[in-house]
């Protein structure tokens, strides 16, 4: 008989309002602990803790926080069996949907010899080898390519660049994802001998699944399905037609102009795309471009982007989309916009619609994303989920993690969690925008005294060399001890120099540490060093190469 499954005999949920960040978590947490729960659990997101009160009465959990600036609004209690018994079910995992989590997540179950199935309603693959990570930056790529060509910063190089067969790219670009998704995907669910099902899944009573009519029941259940791009509530959006960032990669010519709603790392990649191809782009962005980003990152980005042609228009909501003729009108502010194609990229939604987690009693947030607690367990102690359709980071890497994590709580009772502190971002533009760890203002806000040095790329001579200095480090250190907390940089290969950077703040490494390291000379790498060295030396004045 195999065991599996729960080990809690009882839990209780408090929801808590007032927490707004990790430390406020972390005060939860203590003043529990200290009245006696055990086995506490705090996600200040969710704004919920889950303890095991240990005979402490739920009066007293709440009476815990009255000298706090925290309050408990409601309390659940879930009685949950000590084990599952999983010889009674179909399989001991069954997942909806095929992407990086549920892939991770089969493997991890087929290595303790698990029973899994995996339900797909579309293409096996999910979001990353199909419309996501790989179309994407393959398109980039060949973009890049041709800018390069055209670019002209070499003395006594001379290239050019003749118009685009978009129908020729669009076609290789299918091919690599064919052969991606057939070795990487279709081929590995065959080596490691766990189902593939084509059909709908839906959750009904049980928990278990309905396929198309066929009922299916599991120990555990992972949801996995995704998202997909969001498409705004604007007037006329639906008559007009649009391109998402998903049909403006199956396009098979190249529009003359093109309307780019948003201002996200969607929104820039597929602007920059499309203008190094040779496309007039005008972008209308709600707030500011990169956003997310440090400002002295954004204002690179802008500039990089208004000189590449690209007309940015910043604090612009859409009022009115309508067709005139060929082209597409968008009326925003008292301005007219016009293309002959508009494309959307306002961010991606959970994809949680017909899933009927809500009658297994899965909770989902206001954005339709599935509520997870830090073990990524759903309300339902059976129904597990993970990647984009949680609402944490929308990041192939970060879901393949959640799959192999949910496995080793659902199985092992691992108890883990996701440590999103040292996490590495990449925005694949040019100049490429990477980060990791806090802003200067995050830290801020968390009430963590700071200090951080900006070091221009001019400083750094694999820039020089490569004549384009276009571009920035920005490091946040703690002002007591000097641990680096948040590193960020914009510039040609910066994608490529982040890891050294998430290694950084996850090994607790100090700006002194850093400053006196190896540095590699003439690679993008040594402005890490640079910038450590900033913080107390002035790096215009070092020689090359120099110590």
């Amino acid at each position: 008989m195999r065991v599996t499954g729960g080990w809690w005999l009882m839990s209780v949920e408090l929801q808590i309002a007032g927490m707004t960040c990790a430390a406020c978590a972390q005060h939860v947490e203590q003043a529990l602990r200290h009245a006696g729960a055990r086995d506490v659990r705090v996600d200040w997101q969710l704004g919920r803790a889950t303890v095991d009160p240990y005979g402490v009465p739920n009066g007293e959990l709440v009476r815990a926080l009255d000298d706090t600036n925290y309050r408990v609004q409601r309390i659940v209690e879930a009685a949950r069996d000590d084990a599952i018994d999983s010889a009674g079910y179909d399989y001991d995992l069954a997942i909806v949907g095929s992407g990086g989590a549920a892939f991770a997540a089969a493997i991890a179950a087929r290595r303790r010899d698990l029973r899994v199935l995996m339900v797909e309603r579309g293409v096996v693959g999910g979001t990353c080898v199909n419309v996501g990570c790989i179309p994407s930056k393959a398109l980039l790529a060949a973009a890049e390519s041709r800018r390069r060509a055209i670019d002209g910063r070499f003395a006594g190089i001379s290239t050019d660049a003749g118009p685009v067969d978009m129908g020729a790219l669009v076609a290789a670009k299918d091919d690599l994802v064919g052969e991606l998704r057939q070795s990487k995907y279709l081929e590995l669910a065959d080596e490691y001998g766990f189902e593939l099902l084509d059909g709908n899944a839906r959750f009904v009573a049980g928990p278990a699944l309905d396929v198309d009519g066929r009922r299916v029941e599991a120990a555990h259940y992972l949801v996995a399905s995704g998202a997909e791009p969001h498409v705004p509530d604007i007037p006329g959006i639906h008559a007009s037609g649009y391109l998402t960032s998903t049909t403006a990669m199956e396009l098979t010519s190249l529009p003359e102009s093109l309307l780019v709603i948003g201002g996200g790392y969607v929104a820039m990649e597929q602007a920059q795309l499309f203008a190094h191809l040779g496309t007039r782009v005008t972008m209308l962005v709600r707030s500011q471009l990169a956003r997310g980003e440090e400002p002295e990152v954004a204002a690179v980005v802008r500039d990089a982007f208004e000189a590449e042609g690209i007309a940015v228009h910043e604090d612009i909501t859409p009022d009115e989309v309508r067709r005139d003729g060929d082209d597409v009108v968008v009326l925003a502010a008292g301005q007219e916009f016009r293309a002959r194609q508009l494309l959307l990229a306002t961010g991606r939604s959970p994809r949680t619609d017909g899933l009927g987690l809500r009658e297994v009693g899965v909770e989902l947030g206001a954005r339709g994303e599935v509520t997870v607690d830090a073990e990524l367990r759903t309300s339902n102690p059976r129904v597990w989920a993970a990647g984009d359709v949680t609402g944490h980071p929308q990041f192939v890497y970060v879901a393949a993690k959640h799959g192999g994590l949910v496995v080793e709580n659902a199985f092992d009772r691992a108890g883990r969690r996701i440590d999103y502190a040292a996490l590495p971002r990449i925005t694949f533009i040019n100049p490429t925008i990477a980060a990791a760890g806090l802003s200067e203002a995050d830290a801020r806000q968390l009430g963590i005294e700071c200090e951080c040095r900006v070091l221009e790329l001019e400083h750094v001579p694999r820039a020089i060399v490569s004549r384009n200095t276009r571009g920035l480090v920005k490091l946040v250190a703690e002002r007591e001890g000097g641990r680096i907390i948040g590193v960020h940089i914009v510039g040609d290969g910066a994608g490529d120099v982040i890891l050294a950077a998430s290694l950084a703040i996850q090994t607790a490494m100090t700006v002194e540490q850093l400053a006196s390291g190896w540095n590699p000379y003439l690679t993008l790498g040594e402005g890490l060093y640079l910038a450590a060295q900033s913080f107390h030396r002035d790096p215009s004045k070092l020689s090359c190469c120099a110590a």
